[in-house]
């Protein structure tokens, strides 16, 4: 990531959120820009060496960019944490974001990630482990393009299970476990607060972390 000169974390507000529905490519690119990837860079910044200690390894943010599109608006940004400078696709990694309607933190697998199949039949093997140390409100989703996924309490054993065998199975699977933060959550105003529940959320997360780097 190019270095960004940041300011302080304060928080996002309902005016962040309209960003991610501005009309057309260039507007909402030129809200995004101007509004709210600042403070992508600040929670960046902010949380690296948090994430670092949490995982033993140096962190490095990664802004996203949506530089390959062309015609149709990002319906969501965020920023990413790997171990390499370069970029985060090819790592399991930690991620925070905004769509319209809320603000995502979680651990997230993709395609691009040469571990994923080994990821799966782990998840599998872990699965009543699994089960146990994923808080009932943690949502899962195998689509990062769609804003709604699966709530981990209501899913049976069968319906998780099924998850990792199709992200070990399909070559364009991916997964994603995190938390959901509802827009006009007072949590969302108060940037400490916020980073600080990052903090708790990928500590609790860690697991799925560490069982995706083998």
């Amino acid at each position: 990531m190019a270095n960004v000169a940041t300011t302080r974390f304060g928080g996002f507000t309902d005016s962040d959120f309209d960003a991610m529905s501005v009309p057309g490519l260039e507007g909402r690119m030129e809200a995004i820009i101007s509004q709210v990837r600042p403070k992508l860079h600040s929670i960046g910044e902010s949380l690296a060496p948090v994430i670092a200690k949490l995982t033993g390894e140096e962190a490095f943010a990664h802004v996203a960019k949506h530089a390959r599109r062309s015609v149709n608006p990002p319906d969501d940004t965020w920023v990413a944490w790997s171990p390499s400078a370069r970029g985060y696709k090819a790592f399991p990694h930690f991620q925070i974001g905004l769509w319209s309607t809320h603000l995502f933190m979680q651990f997230a697998i993709i395609y691009e990630c040469p571990n994923k199949t080994a990821f799966a039949e782990k998840a599998s093997r872990e699965l009543n482990s699994i089960r146990k140390s994923i808080p009932p409100s943690y949502i899962w989703s195998k689509d990062h393009m769609v804003p709604t996924g699966s709530v981990h309490e209501e899913l049976s054993e069968e319906e998780l299970a099924e998850l990792f065998r199709r992200l070990g199975s399909v070559k364009a699977a991916e997964l994603t476990c995190g938390i959901h933060v509802r827009r006009g959550d007072p949590l969302l105003k108060d940037g400490d607060a916020l980073l600080r529940k990052a903090e708790s959320v990928f500590d609790t997360l860690l697991p799925l972390y560490r069982m995706a780097q083998a």
